[in-house]
């Protein structure tokens, strides 16, 4: 009986070790990037002349929000049919290219995560936005695995992913409307229920255009040993903002985790509020 105890607890100590190092090189991935392949092929784009091209762009090499993705797509179809707009989807990186991206009036970086241009396709786009094109980033696109990327960070963000709340994940908090130039097709306040990203300070020379009251959800985004996330952004907690950046501008929303937002008629008239203001040169 004490060997069959002896074994048992061997054995338990060798699957918590495994599973405390699984978890520890997964932990070291998200945040540095798991292995990335840099697509430089231009892809073959007939792009109509007489409409509003738009690029939505999911490429992951982090953490994936499928279903989000899936989701999104049936979405910008159907606004793409609604307001006569050409939209390309890809996850190939070779269409950041200076002559290709040109074409297209919209950015659109769709939940994409993790290191997904190399430098000089990150310079290209860096290029595009500053010369007058339009960046918008959804839910992932903001998260900390796209800090190598300063210029993205910083005209994208503005600020600094730290977490999202983890008990429980999923909150619902009352989206306020802050920016009434930017839409008047805008609710002025609607219910949304996503993992509400946690920013280590207010975006910088951003205008706010959603926020939520942070004193109202449970922002810890503490687990097992980590326990300096314990803290939120206080009342006023932006969740969608835009920027001027160059001749261009950008727009960034930390919502839509989930294929449920998709379904949610405010976040979709967001969507499409923001990428018909991005099409306007």
């Amino acid at each position: 009986m004490k060997k069959f105890f002896k074994i048992l607890g061997w054995t338990l100590l060798t699957f918590f070790v495994l599973l405390f190092a699984a978890g520890s090189l997964f932990i070291y991935k998200v945040k540095n990037g798991f292995p990335v392949t840099y697509e430089t092929e231009k892809p073959a784009i007939s792009i109509p002349s007489d409409k509003p091209a738009v690029l939505l762009f999911s490429k992951t090499t982090g953490f994936r929000h499928g279903e989000s993705i899936d989701a999104s797509k049936s979405v910008l179809k159907d606004l793409s049919a609604k307001n006569g707009w050409f939209v390309y989807e890809t996850e190939v990186g070779g269409v950041f290219n200076p002559e290709q991206l040109a074409q297209f009036e919209v950015v659109i970086f769709d939940n994409s995560t993790g290191p997904v241009l190399n430098e000089e396709q990150q310079i290209t786009l860096q290029k595009y936005v500053e010369n007058g094109g339009t960046l918008i980033g959804i839910h992932g696109a903001g998260d900390d695995s796209h800090h190598e990327f300063h210029w993205y960070e910083l005209n994208l963000l503005g600020t600094r992913f730290s977490h999202h709340p983890l008990n429980p994940q999923f909150q619902k908090a009352q989206v306020s409307l802050q920016d009434t130039t930017f839409s008047p097709a805008l609710a002025k306040s609607f219910e949304g229920n996503d993992e509400w990203y946690v920013f280590f300070y207010q975006p910088t020379n951003a205008t706010i255009v959603y926020s939520i009251d942070g004193d109202k959800i449970l922002p810890s985004g503490n687990m097992l040993w980590m326990k300096d996330k314990n803290f939120g952004m206080g009342k006023n907690h932006p969740v969608a903002w835009h920027k001027k950046v160059g001749k261009g501008k950008t727009f960034y929303t930390s919502m839509g985790h989930s294929k449920e937002v998709w379904a949610n008629p405010d976040f979709v008239s967001l969507i499409e509020e923001a990428i018909r203001w991005g099409a306007k040169r």
